[in-house]
C-alpha cells in the first residue's frame, strides 16, 4: 500500500475542483435529503468498486438474494487489486460522467475524500432507514466515518490486527498468549528453533511495517496523534517500541526477510517455518487451512491498529438511491449476520455476539476476542494526507530496522516528517 505520485496529482486537482464548487450532484431520485430505500421504487444499475479480497467474494454472492429484494436495482461490482483503486476512485470523482456509483473507503482516505466535497453525507439516509441501528457498529469504527459532524461512510468489513499463534507450540512449551511486548519477545524466542522462526514479521518499509509496529507502540503506552490531531510519535514510549521491534526481528523472525509484508508472512506460518504473527484478525481460517491449529488472541498490550473498509456514496453518482439502499442492505444486521457466517470480517456487535454465528463460523472464542480487539482499537493515522503520513513514517521505521538510522533519528524524523505531511 503506498501513496504514488499519480495519486498526489489527482487529489490535488481534486480537491482544487471541490473548491470550485465541481462535482455533479445528479441523482436517481435520491437528492438531497434521505432518498428512497423502498424496492418499489428504487431502480437503476449501481457499479461498484471494492478491493480484490475474500470478503468481496463474499458480497458477490450475496447479489441474487439482494436483485430478488430490489427487483429495479442491478449491481455490478469491479474488484481491483489494491494499489489500482485510489486512483479509479478520484478519477471517477472527477469525471463529468463517473465510473462508480458506490464506492469501498479505506480508513485513511475517508478525510481528504469527506473533505474534498466527494461523498454524499449519510445521516438522513442512516436515519431513514428503519431498523438499521448504526449504534451496532464498533465505536472506533463510527468515529473514522464521521468528519466534522457528519457521516460520510458505513463499516463493511474490518482488519483489526490480532495475534495469529500455533496454539500447539504454545501449550507444548507451556506458554500462554502474551499480554505485554517483554512476554511477546519471550515466546518468540522460546519458539525459535532451526526449522521454525518464533515469529513472521512484516518490516517492508512504508505501511506495514507502521501497521505492525503500531501495535508495538500502543502496547509500550505511546500514541499516534492526540485527540487535537498532532503528531505524539517522538516519545520514550515510541523508542521503546521501535527497539523491541527491532529486537524481536534479529532475534526471532525469518532470516532476510527486512522486505516481507503480509502475503510473505502469512505463507511462512502456513508452511509452518513460523510460530505466529501479528496480522489482521481474519487471517485464522487462512492460516488454519494448513491443518496446524492457530488461534487468535489481543495484541500485547490489548490495544490493536485498526483498519476498515467502509462503503460511501460518491456526490456525483447518478444511481445515489440504489448504490444506499444496497449499502444499507448488506450492512444491515440481517444482511451482516449472513456475510460473517459466510466468513466475512464483522463490523457490528450483533453478530459478533450471535450464538448462531458462533456456531456456524468461526466459534465463541474467535468472536469475542474479534468483539475485545474492536471496541479500543485505534486507526493508523486520522486527518488529511493520513495515508502520506503512514508512508512517510513506515519509511523511517524499515529504515532502523535495516541498520541505516538509529532508532531515535528514524523516530525523530518520523514524527518531523508525519508533521509536515499533515499540516500541508
Amino acid at each position: 500500500m503506498h501513496r504514488s505520485i499519480a495519486w498526489l496529482a489527482l487529489l490535488l486537482a481534486a480537491l482544487v475542483l471541490a473548491a470550485c464548487g465541481g462535482g455533479d450532484d445528479a441523482s436517481d431520485g435520491g437528492g438531497a435529503g434521505a432518498g428512497s430505500t423502498d424496492p418499489a421504487k428504487v431502480k437503476g444499475t449501481v457499479r461498484a468498486i471494492m478491493e480484490e479480497v475474500p470478503d468481496t467474494d463474499v458480497v458477490k454472492e450475496m447479489l441474487p438474494e439482494f436483485r430478488k429484494a430490489y427487483p429495479g436495482v442491478d449491481v455490478k461490482i469491479e474488484a481491483l487489486p489494491y494499489d489500482q483503486m485510489r486512483d479509479k476512485i478520484v478519477s471517477s470523482f472527477l469525471a463529468s460522467e463517473p465510473t462508480y456509483d458506490l464506492i469501498v473507503v479505506d480508513n485513511p482516505w475517508m478525510t481528504d475524500f469527506a473533505m474534498g466535497g466527494f461523498l454524499e453525507p449519510l445521516d438522513e439516509r442512516i436515519a431513514a432507514v428503519q431498523g438499521y441501528e448504526p449504534e451496532d457498529f464498533s465505536k472506533p469504527l463510527r468515529d473514522i466515518a464521521d468528519v466534522d459532524g457528519k457521516t460520510y461512510a458505513v463499516p463493511f468489513y474490518n482488519y483489526a490486527l490480532a495475534l495469529v499463534y500455533r496454539s500447539d507450540l504454545y501449550e507444548k512449551a507451556g506458554l500462554q498468549a502474551p499480554k505485554t511486548l517483554d512476554e511477546l519477545k519471550a515466546a518468540a524466542a522460546e519458539l525459535t528453533s532451526g526449522k521454525r522462526s518464533g515469529i513472521a514479521m512484516q518490516p517492508q518499509k512504508g505501511y506495514k511495517i507502521f501497521e505492525e509496529w503500531g501495535n508495538y507502540l500502543l502496547a509500550a503506552g505511546g500514541s499516534i496523534q492526540d485527540a487535537s490531531g498532532k503528531v505524539t510519535l517522538d516519545s520514550p514510549e515510541a523508542r521503546t517500541a521501535l527497539q523491541t521491534y527491532i529486537d524481536v526481528y534479529k532475534a526471532s523472525a525469518p532470516d532476510n526477510s527486512l522486505n516481507w509484508a503480509f502475503d510473505e508472512a502469512i505463507r511462512s506460518a502456513s508452511s509452518d517455518r513460523s510460530a505466529q504473527l501479528i496480522s489482521y484478525n481474519w487471517t485464522l481460517p487462512t492460516v488454519n487451512e494448513s491443518g496446524k491449529p492457530f488461534a487468535i488472541a489481543e495484541v500485547p498490550g490489548g490495544r490493536a491498529v485498526l483498519g476498515a473498509w467502509y462503503w460511501g456514496v460518491p456526490k456525483n453518482s447518478a444511481a445515489k438511491d440504489a448504490a444506499w439502499s444496497f449499502a444499507a442492505w448488506v450492512t444491515g444486521k440481517e444482511r451482516e449476520k449472513a456475510r460473517v457466517i459466510a466468513g466475512g470480517a464483522p463490523v457490528r456487535d450483533s453478530a459478533l455476539d450471535d450464538p448462531e454465528v458462533w456456531e456456524q463460523g468461526l466459534g465463541e472464542d474467535y468472536y469475542k476476542t474479534v468483539k475485545a480487539i474492536l471496541q479500543d482499537a485505534a486507526p493508523l493515522a486520522d486527518g488529511p494526507n493520513a495515508e502520506e503520513m503512514i508512508n512517510v513514517v513506515g519509511n523511517e521505521l524499515n529504515a532502523a530496522v535495516a541498520g541505516q538510522k538509529s532508532v531515535d533519528e528514524a523516530i525523530s524524523t518520523a514524527a518531523k516528517n508525519a508533521q509536515e505531511v499533515l499540516d500541508r
